[in-house]
């Protein structure tokens, strides 16, 4: 491969795997820009929803999934957009449902005493990924391994989309990514500011007291805002497990991590910072693993991420807000 084949297919893992970021990161901006905690379960919610995309496709018979003579093509894109939303609906109840239980009673709490119950929910959720890796099925090993990876079977395969001969790979799997992903940000960008539920949100991150005052039902904005930020999360797992074709009780660590740090790149609160920070982590990533080395890549992320924060302490798009004494 020559070096501009070779920068174009980083691009591509990059754009592909930034998209993924991006989704989850979403998730963590949108809760912090309307109660300001920092939902370190989000990762392990994003965990949840690729064991039950695995489950869903277990249940319905992986082996028939493999066989590309089984389903058609349409038949393939239509499982998988049925995955998305069924791991996204699944994650976005279990976001509401940590909230009304966890976080909605210590609104009012320190927020250093919700962020350790953030970092409580997460161990939880982490447990119950594991335990659930050791369900009796085909696709999770029998339950004979509960801590060992899983394999993800490729719903979508085909050939190189630019062509066998292109040393530059495009699989259906970035295109999917691209199709699903894009559409999904464009949606919640509409529906935030074209909605009146969006304008409640909005609202809400301004001054929730002032929005109460306006006759704003605020519990039901953040409900909103977590089922939301939980379908993003569901629809991103699926996404990283037809892309990566595998998961682990323990992938939401190294989603959660990225998400963030892309969230807090952007500007924390900022839905079109965590877009591009997202976008900014995924080539970064990539550009090093390809030009450095990957032992580095994490240096590189963090490495830019605090430079970024010299110079603009609020991200590449936060606003600067003023500290309430």
């Amino acid at each position: 491969m020559t070096e501009t084949e070779v920068f174009l297919q980083q691009v591509i893992y990059g754009l592909s795997n930034g998209m993924i970021i991006a989704l989850v990161a979403l998730g963590y901006t949108m809760v912090y820009g309307i109660v300001e905690l920092i939902n370190f379960a989000h990762g392990d919610v994003f965990t949840l929803g690729g064991f039950l995309a695995l489950t869903v496709v277990g249940a319905l018979g992986a082996a028939a999934i493999l066989d590309p003579n089984t389903l058609s093509d349409s038949s393939h894109w239509l499982l998988l957009v049925g995955l998305v939303v069924t791991a996204g609906l699944f994650c976005g109840f279990l976001n509401v449902a940590i909230d009304k239980v966890v976080y909605k009673p210590l609104r009012r709490a320190p927020k250093l005493t919700q962020l350790v119950a953030a970092i409580g929910v997460s161990f939880i959720l982490v447990n119950i990924a594991l335990f659930w890796g050791g369900a009796p099925m085909e696709v999770f090993g029998g339950g004979n391994a509960a801590a060992a990876s899983k394999d993800f079977p490729e719903i979508l395969e085909g050939s190189n989309l630019l062509g066998e001969d292109s040393n530059v790979v495009l699989r259906l799997e970035d295109l999917a990514i691209f199709v699903i992903t894009i559409p999904l940000m464009i949606g919640l960008t509409l529906f935030v500011n074209r909605t009146r539920l969006g304008r409640g949100m909005r609202a809400t991150a301004q001054n929730p007291i002032a929005a109460r005052l306006m006759g704003i039902n605020t519990d039901r904005v953040i409900a909103a805002t977590f089922l939301i930020g939980g379908f993003l999360g569901g629809a991103a797992s699926v996404m990283w497990a037809i892309y990566n074709n595998t998961i682990s009780f323990q992938m939401g660590f190294r989603a959660g991590m990225d998400a963030f740090t892309a969230a807090v790149l952007g500007g924390i609160g900022s839905l079109p910072g965590a877009m591009i920070g997202g976008v900014l982590i995924g080539l970064i990533r990539a550009m090093s693993d390809q030009y450095i080395e990957t032992r580095w890549t994490n240096v590189v992320v963090f490495g830019v991420l605090i430079l970024i924060l010299v110079f603009r302490p609020s991200g590449l798009l936060g606003l600067k807000q003023r500290e309430k004494v």
